[in-house]
């Protein structure tokens, strides 16, 4: 992919492509979090990575969470294995806020540098807003960080739009500002709109990073054509109202939208819903879909070869609005 195809990153001057790869499942199945996933061998993960980069995906989303720094050592691995010499990716992960104190950010910032062999953080993320310590603290540990240069940018993840602003408010007291706020959205999840924290992404200039942006696997369709797929998926994300029968009746016709919206692209479903999600609102979202597998990497890469036109995109948000809840 050329890079005039890579947009900037909020407020801060990093090139990104629209489309980021989501680590979660690189957990190894681990930690409190890593059993949602299959364990993947490390030969898969190198195919994954190296189709991503292959594809024109420049920037990799982790968290010390998923697996308890098991995702950051994959892909560090699979970054030192399979990237070419001549190739420069970024890595964003995050700090995992729960149960903790700010001062935590400091004290384990190593513990990040060495499960990632030592790659610069490009992005570090708050991972919930939920800890024993404000936003301002929260904030002030960063930018700490960022001062001492073991960080680039400070994002959040999950906070609202009250929070996003707190946030903002800190960092320019110090010359800096939010680059990010990683959130589910979705066409099956589409709440950002309506709770203020599109609208405060845009007026921060700061970047929208979706997460689950194909609904867990719903949005590519393929449960829709087989419906016994469902029985053969590992973890627990099966169990969810959206694998149901109830529920993949009710997402069936933005389904058939998209299919019919793919067909004119020679694209697949999958590939209009991730594309409605990065041009929907201008440079703001950026996504980052997983893959468990190197065809949902290339999957994944293609849709960065075409853009919906204003009257898909328009179409498509219409038909979403009824099938949600």
């Amino acid at each position: 992919m050329p890079q005039s195809t890579y947009r900037r990153f909020g407020n801060t001057s990093l090139k990104l492509s629209p489309l980021g790869l989501g680590c979660w499942q690189f957990s190894n199945g681990g930690g409190l979090i890593g059993k949602f996933w299959p364990t993947l061998e490390p030969s898969i993960i190198n195919d994954i990575v190296r189709t991503c980069i292959e594809g024109g995906i420049n920037w990799f989303d982790t968290a010390e969470i998923y697996g308890n720094g098991q995702s950051e050592q994959q892909l560090a691995r699979a970054l030192r294995e399979t990237l070419p010499a001549e190739a420069h990716v970024h890595v964003a992960t995050k700090w995992w806020p729960i149960l903790r104190t700010a001062s935590s950010i400091g004290r384990t910032i190593n513990d990040r540098s060495e499960a990632l062999e030592g790659r610069k953080i490009d992005l570090y993320q708050v991972h919930q807003p939920f800890s024993f310590s404000t936003v301002g603290s929260e904030m002030r540990e960063m930018i700490k960080l960022a001062e001492a240069g073991k960080i680039e940018y400070i994002g959040v993840s999950n906070f609202c739009a009250k929070q996003m602003i707190e946030a903002d408010r800190v960092l320019r007291e110090h010359g800096m500002r939010l680059a990010s706020n990683q959130v589910k959205y979705s066409l099956l999840d589409r709440s950002i709109e309506k709770n203020g924290i599109l609208d405060t992404a845009k007026e921060l200039n700061a970047a929208i990073i979706a997460y689950s942006p194909l609904a867990q696997g719903i949005l590519s369709g393929k449960f829709h054509d087989d419906p016994l797929l469902v029985k053969t998926i590992k973890g627990p994300r099966k169990f969810g109202t959206a694998f149901r029968r109830e529920g993949m009746k009710r997402s069936k016709p933005l389904i058939d939208t998209m299919r019919q919206i793919a067909s004119h692209y020679d694209a697949t479903v999958t590939q209009v819903a991730l594309n409605w999600l990065i041009h929907a609102h201008g440079n703001t979202v950026f996504a980052i879909p997983g893959a468990s597998k190197a065809q949902h990497a290339e999957q994944n890469v293609k849709t960065l070869r075409f853009k919906l036109t204003v009257d898909e995109i328009n179409e498509i948000s219409e038909v979403s609005k009824f099938v949600i809840r």
